[in-house]
């Protein structure tokens, strides 16, 4: 395997561990909560310019990123409370709807940070590149965004695999009726899902605006590979938006490479394929 090929991989991977923090978050809103949110990639956009903002002030990454997380969080709650609850289980009112929300947020942050492409600022330990062995040398932040995925990951997948609430959440992603006859409080299970997948939204936009930077349509650019992702794994899998966000994050890295003007086809020609031999996805289930 040539130098080039190991530093596509390692690119790949990186896109990964962002779009598994977008991704996973809105694997599990649809698989539990039915709420098809098209403004997911709003909340990406949002949160970083949100953090964006925090890390200028503060001079600090790591309160960036709970800044951004935290105010997509509010948002969230109350985008759900006031105006998803009441189109009920009507997808297309909710498409239509969160569409329309992505537009407001995406001229609101149009008229707050400009039309310029804005970078979030790196820790000053985290700048630069570091050799890899084999003599590989790659950006330092990039490589601690995959060491980073991974811990999100592997914390998402106890809290989802290890605990009573994942227990409920599983559950409820098989039958939520059945979770709500047992007596759990299934709004509030329902919000925290919300929450979460808000938080990890907002994070996404923080850590990935400060390689990707933001701009007006990167929500859109953004959300379509996240719904690839979500597609190719599977609804209301954890473990879907695990692999899935790795193939598409290699697919798009090798694309790009081997066949820039046919990386979009390299990207959606799998999908294609994989939704005519298994619609659900990889670790799909009957929602």
């Amino acid at each position: 395997m040539t130098s080039s090929a190991v530093l596509q991989a390692i690119n790949g991977t990186s896109l990964a561990a962002l779009l598994f923090l977008l991704a996973s978050g809105f694997t599990l809103t649809f698989g539990l909560l039915r709420v098809v949110n098209m403004a997911h990639g709003a909340y990406y956009l949002l949160g970083g310019y949100v953090g964006l903002t925090v890390a200028e002030r503060t001079g600090s990454f790591a309160l960036a990123i709970l800044g951004g997380g935290a105010s997509i969080v509010v948002l969230g709650y109350l985008i759900d409370r006031f105006l998803i609850r009441h189109t009920g289980d009507n997808h297309l009112a909710q498409v239509l709807l969160t569409v329309g929300v992505a537009f407001v947020i995406g001229d609101v942050s149009l008229a707050v940070w400009g039309g310029d492409s804005l970078k979030v600022p790196v820790p000053v330990a985290l700048r630069g590149a570091m050799e890899l062995p084999g003599g590989l040398v790659y950006p330092t932040y990039r490589f601690v965004l995959i060491l980073f995925g991974i811990l999100v990951g592997a914390a998402l997948w106890i809290l989802y695999r290890k605990t009573q609430i994942g227990a409920v959440v599983r559950a409820g992603v098989d039958d939520r009726e059945q979770v709500s006859a047992t007596g759990i409080n299934i709004d509030r299970l329902f919000a925290l899902v919300s929450a979460l997948a808000s938080f990890l939204a907002g994070m996404a936009g923080v850590v990935g605006g400060a390689f990707l930077t933001l701009y007006p349509g990167a929500d859109w650019e953004i959300l379509v590979v996240a719904l690839v992702v979500v597609i190719v794994g599977g609804l209301g899998s954890l473990e879907g938006a695990m692999l899935g966000a790795l193939i598409v994050g290699l697919l798009d890295a090798y694309g790009r490479w081997l066949l820039p003007e046919f990386s979009y086809f390299v990207l959606f020609g799998p999908m294609a394929v994989l939704l005519l031999v298994r619609p659900r996805g990889i670790f799909g289930r009957d929602v």
